[in-house]
């Protein structure tokens, strides 16, 4: 028998599956990340790490970019878009039971009495849409925009229904809107990044979830700025260290970085790289992105924009800025308009706070020629209740409840439909009637005018194919241009 050229007492597991020429585990390895998962791999370390350039579509799409208003709170679309006098005529009275079904509430009782609208209601613009009072601003530019009057979602509580409007599933842990057009569409911006989050309010029952990769290499995950002083936190250079030392340090680390890429081919050491370079740029780009004393005093009247102080007007006008600098995406949180008590206050104030910026942003993005091919998105998590929220021992009353059945979402540029309503609901405003829309009908629609078929818009994680719009969603051809 002849002697093996080695000893058995030097043939250990590691080795065999570690150390041993390529070894077993690196054999395994190359097998899953073979063809397109190892292509984009190096395609990402080649890149430095970022999400690769620009990539195709599907097919050509009419929107290169979203900016997405997120009326966090739902907003009452009965005192804002949904005009029900029948409402006024049943105040005081409880619903008939037939209406109303199975459904579930998180604050008051099916039998709670009816409230009417709160404001009065006028038609506007050659469409001749109903658009409230307190939204004077929006009712000037109802011809630039799409009203979805019948959305539904399935949640009818703050956090799954933001996580499910923002990530197309009602629990953390899949990727967000943003992330998934970035992971489609690539970067166009090397200064900034691809996908920016901004909040003007209090906080978000969502959290984090809202704009996180989920399952997605965590380079596509929304990049936060802060409402106040240095737009992200630590990315100044330490004192003592000037730009070339800080530069040659970077590169040194990139270096290391890289060639672990190499060997592991751990998609999480790409974002590592990405992080620290996009770091650096920040350094130039953030602060002249920030610095608004460069815009005229007719921009900043029109947004009603203080540059030194935050709001949601200062978001908008920034949301602009960033997307004429290659930002794929950008998200706008407005918190506030959680209504269980006094809906007549609280939409006057957060339509007083949102109403006019929201308007500039359109002109300004079709004045620069940008609304044609920039996506527009305005709409909360779900709408609020035809009946009236009282506790007294909650100090709550005229307040409106959670309502998931029927609430409206309006959209502009991009490929979609002006001055253009879709969908109606009944005339209590309870239940769509009309081409009723889904939460993933809207979602598949986004995606469709950045030349995306949601179906085919996939990323394989956990053993099968994962999409936006998990298994349902259908594109609504009819708001398209």
């Amino acid at each position: 028998m002849n002697r093996p050229p080695f000893k058995s007492v030097d043939v250990s597991r590691r080795h065999f599956l570690q150390d041993c020429g390529i070894g077993l585990g690196k054999m395994a390895l190359a097998g899953l990340l073979s063809g397109v998962g190892l292509q984009r791999l190096r395609a990402e370390a080649a890149s430095g790490g970022g999400s690769p350039g620009p990539r195709a579509p599907h097919f050509p799409g009419k929107a290169k970019r979203v900016i997405h208003l997120f009326m966090a709170g739902a907003p009452s679309q009965l005192e804002l878009f949904d005009f029900k006098p029948a409402l006024a005529k049943l105040e005081g009275k409880p619903l008939p039971p037939s209406v109303i079904g199975g459904q579930r509430y998180a604050f008051i009782r099916p039998d709670a009495a009816v409230l009417g609208p709160r404001f009065k209601f006028a038609r506007h613009g050659q469409c001749g849409a109903q658009i409230s009072e307190v939204l004077p601003h929006l009712a000037k530019i109802v011809d630039e925009v799409c009203f979805v009057r019948a959305v539904r979602t399935d949640q009818f509580n703050h956090a799954p229904a933001q996580i499910l409007f923002n990530s197309g599933f009602a629990q953390p842990g899949r990727p967000s809107l943003g992330s998934w057009v970035l992971y489609g569409l690539g970067a166009e911006s090397l200064d900034l990044p691809s996908f920016v989050v901004m909040s003007t309010a209090g906080g978000l029952s969502g959290g984090a979830s809202l704009w996180s990769s989920g399952f997605l290499p965590t380079v596509h995950t929304g990049v936060r700025l802060r409402n106040q002083g240095p737009p992200i936190l630590n990315v100044d250079t330490p004192a003592g260290i000037d730009k070339q030392l800080q530069r040659e340090t970077l590169d040194v680390v990139g270096d290391l970085n890289r060639k672990r890429l190499e060997g592991a081919g751990d998609p999480e050491i790409a974002t590592r790289i990405a992080s620290y370079e996009m770091a650096f740029r920040l350094q130039t780009s953030a602060p002249e992105l920030m610095d608004l004393r460069g815009e005229s005093k007719s921009i900043l009247d029109l947004y009603g924009c203080d540059p030194a102080k935050p709001s949601f007007a200062r978001a908008c006008l920034l949301a602009r800025r960033m997307v004429e600098r290659g930002v794929r995406f950008v998200n706008i949180y407005h918190e506030g308009w959680d209504a269980h008590s006094d809906v007549t206050g609280n939409v006057r104030s957060n339509a007083a706070a949102t109403d006019q910026a929201s308007m500039a942003l359109i002109l300004d993005l079709k004045q620069r020629g940008m609304l044609e091919d920039t996506l527009v998105v305005w709409g909360g998590e779900f709408g609020r209740t035809p009946m009236v929220e009282s506790n007294p021992a909650l100090g709550r009353s005229q307040g409106r409840d959670h309502h998931p059945q029927a609430y409206t979402v309006w959209m502009a540029g991009g490929g979609i439909k002006a001055g253009f309503s879709y969908g109606a609901t009944d005339e209590l405003g309870f239940h769509g009637v009309e081409n009723p829309v889904h939460v993933h009908d809207l979602q598949a629609t986004l995606l469709h005018c950045l030349g995306f078929d949601h179906e085919r818009l996939t990323y394989h994680h956990a053993g099968r194919d994962y999409r936006l719009t998990d298994v349902h969603g259908k594109v609504l051809r009819e708001v398209l241009t």
